[in-house]
């Protein structure tokens, strides 16, 4: 979107997106690595139909982004979603990134920095995910650090989360998005979740109840203007459907241990330490983690509704 609210030609919504958000109807954003990266197939082209259709009946129009051929779509048909499943090579677009795809005709899908990015530019408000971006363990070696945080401390925008990814530093992250100005809520919790886990047990400091108060924290970001910061949902994956935190710490300490071993650094530990957590738990964290996605974009679609009524 530009300075003026008005999409820009960079971004092209598609004519249902274009038309709900033209009519003031609610919209969530859905990112797009989950597909390409996150899921083999054909698991993930289920999943991406399974998420909009769980966006849909709640009363929301689901806007899937990614880039392709240059363009930057929000809202994908059925074929632009089954090329995104399983055309090769496909590339994985942060925020930095979206020029150089534009410019070189370039396809790819879309991270939670790139996809936030490109829902505020459209006019897209609410934003479901898994988990986000953040610190990393060995950021004082390597200074790692998500763009997550930096896109989301100048992006007016909602996610809803299950908090960051647990390979993370947590506290870390939670101290950066503080002193960046990012607001974190709880949803029906004083914690923030763990990401598999219901809980990191970091303390929250604000908490909601229901998707009414987040459109109203929302409203009042607008009221107040300043920055552009984002507003996190954090809504904890269901104590029944955590994996098992025994189990989780166990097959993380091998992780890190065995991507120190290998020399694994950089954008290659995210995708190392979350195939190992698949394979280290049988496929349980990946059954966690596309819970919390379910659960994270039922809620949105109920934010997004609240937040287009009263806008």
């Amino acid at each position: 979107m530009t300075t003026t609210g008005r999409p820009s030609a960079a971004v092209r919504p598609s004519e249902e997106v274009a038309d709900a958000l033209s009519r003031g109807l609610p919209v969530v954003a859905l990112e797009s690595t989950i597909i390409s990266h996150g899921l083999p197939q054909p698991r993930n082209l289920e999943v991406a139909l399974e998420l909009e259709e769980i966006v849909r009946r709640g009363g929301a129009v689901p806007a899937t982004i990614a880039v392709l051929d240059g363009v930057a779509r929000v809202g994908l048909d059925r074929a632009d979603l089954e090329r995104i499943a399983t055309e090769p090579g496909l590339r994985k677009l942060g925020q930095r990134d979206l020029p150089v795809a534009a410019a070189l005709r370039a396809s790819g899908a879309t991270t939670v920095s790139a996809t936030s990015f490109l829902a505020a530019r459209a006019g897209v408000r609410v934003f479901a995910t898994g988990g986000l971006g953040g610190v990393h363990r060995a950021w004082t070696q390597d200074q790692d650090e998500s763009a997550d945080l930096d896109t989301l401390s100048r992006t007016r925008i909602t996610v809803v989360c299950a908090g960051v990814k647990s390979i993370l530093d947590v506290p870390a992250t939670l101290q950066r998005l503080e002193t960046r100005g990012v607001s974190i809520v709880g949803y029906r919790t004083g914690e923030f979740p763990g990401f598999y886990l219901r809980t990191s047990g970091q303390p929250l400091d604000w908490r909601i109840e229901s998707p009414a108060e987040a459109a109203a924290i929302m409203r009042a970001q607008d009221a107040f203007g300043g920055a552009e910061t984002a507003l996190i949902v954090a809504n904890p994956v269901p104590e029944a459907d955590q994996l098992d935190p025994a189990l989780h710490d166990r097959v993380l300490a091998e992780a890190l241990a065995e991507a120190d071993r290998q020399g694994v650094t950089g954008q290659a530990i995210t995708p190392f330490l979350l195939d190992f957590l698949v394979r280290g738990t049988a496929g349980a964290s990946l059954d966690a983690n596309l819970t919390a996605v379910r659960g994270n974009a039922a809620i949105a679609a109920q934010i997004a509704s609240y937040w287009s009524k009263e806008h």
